[in-house]
């Protein structure tokens, strides 16, 4: 199935002729497990050559990212992390360091919830090939899944992990810093009206030209719907849904957003989405939101200002924080 939990709805009716259409530029490309998206506006006065640059340097960006920090590749700063990082201090770039300590911080705010050394138990499982680790092996490997069993050493921009067990992945919040990296390119190349998205992350920027943009949550058990479409500019919104990767067993349904606490699959809610500013805080509170279930995932994003989340739970009924609430 398709790896999209965001289906952006364009708004064609805002592109009032061939000549304003020309003015929109877009591709598609397949990075880091997923789709990426780029859309953004140019006005008739730039070089022919524009567009097709910041294209690239948008695509070269996110590949730059999954060689930085995919766990499939063995030369990742993030696989060499996974090697050696239990028996020696690794010394990592600061752009790595600072992405890390944001983990920890998110770690810390959601008590554990979100915690990238689920990863001591989630490499177990093969949602291809319908695998998963028995019990024994959870039990197991649940000694290691703990964010404090990782330190950060500002003074020599280095990790050390507390034990040979430990290994991380930062599938929750590396698109999300993604997005915000590329979205930081078009803002500095002057862009005023743009999207990216990288699976279930999406920024904008500004609006669609005098409209807001679109974008559709997709309903988790529908392949082809949207839940809800929310009008957004200026912001950034993250979905995790239990419908990306998965498997089926004895009715079971076994995805990729683990519970730290159980090595096991979360499943007291179907689909988050958490909208904010941040995209790299955006991402990962999806994730920790989708762990914690609705009561107190709730509770947590109405503590945050700056925060809204939709949740959809088991039941597929759409809940919405605070701040979403109409009077």
């Amino acid at each position: 199935m398709r790896i999209v939990s965001l289906v952006i709805m364009l708004l064609l009716s805002v592109l009032s002729s061939n000549a304003a259409f020309a003015q929109w530029h877009q591709k598609s490309f397949d990075v880091m497990g997923t789709l990426a998206h780029v859309e953004f506006w140019l006005p008739d006065t730039a070089e022919a050559s524009t567009a097709d640059n910041l294209i690239a340097a948008v695509e070269q960006e996110m590949q730059r990212i999954d060689q930085t920090m995919s766990p499939y590749i063995a030369t990742s700063e993030l696989s060499i992390i996974n090697r050696d990082a239990a028996t020696k201090p690794v010394t990592i770039s600061p752009e790595l360091f600072d992405l890390l300590t944001d983990a920890q911080d998110i770690a810390k705010l959601t008590n554990g919830m979100f915690d990238i050394t689920y990863a001591s138990v989630g490499y177990q499982y093969d949602y291809r090939k319908h695998q998963k680790p028995d019990q024994a092996a959870i039990n197991n490997a649940l000694k290691a899944i703990n964010y404090q069993a990782v330190t950060l050493d500002k003074s020599t921009s280095s990790v050390r992990f507390a034990n040979t067990d430990v290994k991380i992945d930062l599938g929750g919040i590396a698109k999300g810093h993604a997005v915000k990296n590329c979205i930081a390119i078009l803002k500095d190349a002057g862009i005023e009206h743009a999207l990216i998205s990288a699976g279930g992350d999406t920024t904008l920027l500004g609006d669609r030209i005098g409209r807001p943009w679109f974008v559709g949550i997709k309903h988790p058990r529908a392949e082809e719907k949207t839940a809800v479409q929310l009008p957004l500019s200026n912001e950034s919104i993250s979905t995790s849904g239990d419908y990306e990767r998965y498997f089926i067993e004895d009715g079971v349904r076994y995805h990729h957003i683990i519970n730290p606490k159980t090595g096991d699959s979360a499943r007291n809610v179907v689909s988050v989405s958490i909208i904010g500013k941040n995209p790299t805080f955006v991402d990962a509170l999806s994730t920790a939101i989708f762990v914690m279930g609705l009561q107190q995932g709730m509770a947590l994003i109405n503590e945050l200002p700056e925060y809204e989340a939709i949740i959809i739970d088991n039941q597929q009924t759409l809940h919405v924080s605070t701040g979403l609430q109409q009077d």
